[in-house]
């Protein structure tokens, strides 16, 4: 696997970021966006880049600002494919407001940006916006229910599926 691109300062970013500033990304106050924009980085990255691995310490939570990315986990004795992760979307929020460690690899698809905002930042947003930590697990709750909900109708298409061919037989 390759190594993640050049790491810029988030006022050098691409514009597709400047759309949608932090505060309101992240649905705080604008103080705490300013707080956030000021340690933000960007990361430019290619087909085939490993943007972080599975049990790495996770050093923040990340916006996919372009591309498109994978999630991929190791569990037990199979690697499975989680999903994958597209502009606008926060990722890794389940390390970030845990133990801090990545739940999944995260793998690049295509050529794209992803935005890095440093855990010591989130950590004095935290203590300076109590709320923010609480939004951010209502959010993590939200991908969970839109993760389960995608497995349940893959399943429910895979039992039709099979009803379908064994009524043919």
């Amino acid at each position: 696997m390759h190594g993640v691109g050049q790491v810029t300062a988030f006022s050098e970013r691409h514009d597709a970021v400047a759309a949608r500033p932090i505060a309101e990304l992240l649905a705080c106050p604008a103080a705490i966006g300013n707080l956030l924009n000021a340690s933000a980085e960007c990361i430019e990255f290619e087909a085939g880049d490993v943007i972080f691995h599975q049990n790495d310490i996770c050093q923040g939570i990340y916006v996919v600002v372009a591309g498109q990315l994978l999630r991929k986990a190791a569990r037990i004795d199979a690697r499975l494919t989680l999903g994958s992760a597209r502009a606008g979307e926060v990722v890794e929020l389940a390390a970030m407001l845990g133990d801090l460690r990545h739940t999944y690899t995260l793998l690049a698809q295509t050529k794209g940006t992803i935005m890095r905002l440093p855990k010591e930042s989130l950590v004095r947003a935290f203590q300076a916006y109590a709320p923010l930590r609480m939004q951010l697990l209502e959010e993590l709750a939200r991908e969970v229910s839109r993760a389960y909900a995608v497995c349940c109708a893959m399943r429910l298409a895979g039992v039709r599926r099979r009803n379908a061919s064994s009524a043919i037989a």
